[in-house]
């Protein structure tokens, strides 16, 4: 079968079912524009019916389509795979499905990724900023007019049995991590904040009637014999360079790491640096990296070696305490400098040594228990940088293949598809 040129607004419905008075369930599964970015939702609220706000109207099926028409530039869209009866949407969002006339022509995850191209991304995203409004924004119509060029009913599926493939693989790697960074978290704060840490016969300190005294600087009781330290003791801190003043001169170069890569990982747009550059500021998968500017975030980097940027710290152990126990007071204590600045009302520009010379935490006298526990971390840690890297791998596999197939520049492997 040849390919064929449709516009949207004739194969598909748009905002096709609402809320009606037919409709019975007391609670819905309330699903706002922001908690969905490509095709990943952070999450939902459950709300009564009565207590709903007045844009939660739209009822969705599976492989409904939902784009924001809002800000379109910022990614709010997704499609839903059998999602629950009472999962309603924001009207910010406008609904796409496939008609049933062209179900058997038109593979919605086909169209979904038609419609979420960069090109089209980029379409829509002007059309939004010449919206008469107060904030960009497109109507449905600005969708329905697209046309675009499907090929043959096969080859669309196996495309997106690729595509669909990835996302649930990179979506379960995600997954893995926030269980396996949550159980990580549980046990060291029964260790080191309930003070419930193995004492000398093995069974928890505090449970089990270990000596607690109360400490005045901490303004709280620890375990006997621990003490108040800073920050300052249990690690250093290694701000990154201005690496614009060392761009490379030859091949022997390494991507720069800036807050954006902390969250992005290295797109192939990445700044460069020349290799050469002190030790101390060159980073390795498992450093734990600290931007202390602007936004207050921890992370173990993942994505490969690279040069630092300025306004992230490096962090390393001193004084023998090892990773996990650094990694964790941080981020612990980044919560009491949010909460300094949300009291003052201002926002906490950037965090200096002087801020974590004054911090204050409880620090065991024998770091052996510190040891111990980095004993039981340590593999959850390199399995999360592990997943992180296969994330990171296989979005670049997605990002780079699809394109190829939806071109025609590649062919699709039925194999590879249905694996």
């Amino acid at each position: 079968m040849e390919s064929r040129k449709y516009k949207l607004g004739k194969i598909a419905d748009f905002n096709k079912i609402c809320i009606g008075k037919d409709d019975t369930f007391s609670t819905i599964e309330y699903l706002d524009t922001s908690s969905i970015t490509e095709n990943v939702i952070s999450g939902t609220s459950i709300l009564n019916i009565s207590d709903a706000p007045s844009r939660a109207q739209r009822k969705v099926t599976d492989k409904t389509i939902i784009y924001s028409t809002v800000r379109p530039r910022l990614r709010h869209y997704g499609i839903l795979r059998s999602p629950k009866n009472n999962l309603i949407v924001s009207t910010g969002f406008v609904t796409i499905d496939i008609k049933e006339k062209y179900e058997k022509e038109i593979d919605a995850r086909y169209l979904y990724l038609l419609l979420t191209q960069p090109s089209i991304t980029e379409y829509v995203g002007n059309i939004a900023d010449t919206a008469v409004s107060a904030y960009p924004s497109i109507n449905p119509s600005d969708i329905a007019s697209i046309t675009f060029i499907f090929p043959d009913i096969e080859v669309q599926r196996n495309i997106a049995d690729i595509w669909e493939n990835l996302h649930q693989k990179i979506a379960l790697n995600h997954a893995i991590n926030d269980n396996l960074e949550k159980m990580a978290k549980q046990l060291y704060d029964y260790w080191f904040v309930q003070f419930d840490f193995p004492d000398d016969d093995g069974r928890p300190y505090k449970l089990s009637g270990g000596v607690m005294v109360w400490n005045e600087k901490l303004k709280r009781e620890i375990p006997n014999g621990w003490y108040c330290g800073t920050l300052l003791d249990i690690a250093e801190y290694t701000n990154g360079l201005a690496c614009q003043r060392f761009r490379p001169i030859d091949d022997n170069k390494l991507p720069v790491i800036k807050i954006k890569e902390m969250h992005d990982g290295l797109p192939s747009e990445t700044e460069l640096v020349r290799s050469d550059i002190p030790e101390s500021v060159k980073v390795y998968d498992g450093d734990v990296l600290f931007s202390w500017s602007a936004s207050l975030e921890v992370m173990l980097w993942a994505y490969g070696n690279g040069g630092l940027n300025q306004h992230i710290f490096k962090v390393t152990s001193k004084n023998g305490f090892p990773r996990s126990f650094y990694f964790y007071q941080l981020i612990d204590y980044i919560g009491n400098f949010k909460r300094m600045a949300e009291a003052r009302k201002t926002t906490m520009g950037h965090i200096t040594q002087d801020h974590l010379k004054q911090s204050t935490i409880a620090l065991p006298q024998n770091i052996d228990i510190a040891n111990e526990l980095e004993k039981r971390l340590c593999p959850i840690f390199d399995t999360i940088v592990r997943n992180n890297q296969e994330i990171m791998n296989l979005t670049k596999q997605r990002d780079e293949l699809l394109p190829l197939l939806m071109n025609g520049q590649a062919s699709v492997n039925y194999h590879l598809a249905h694996d």
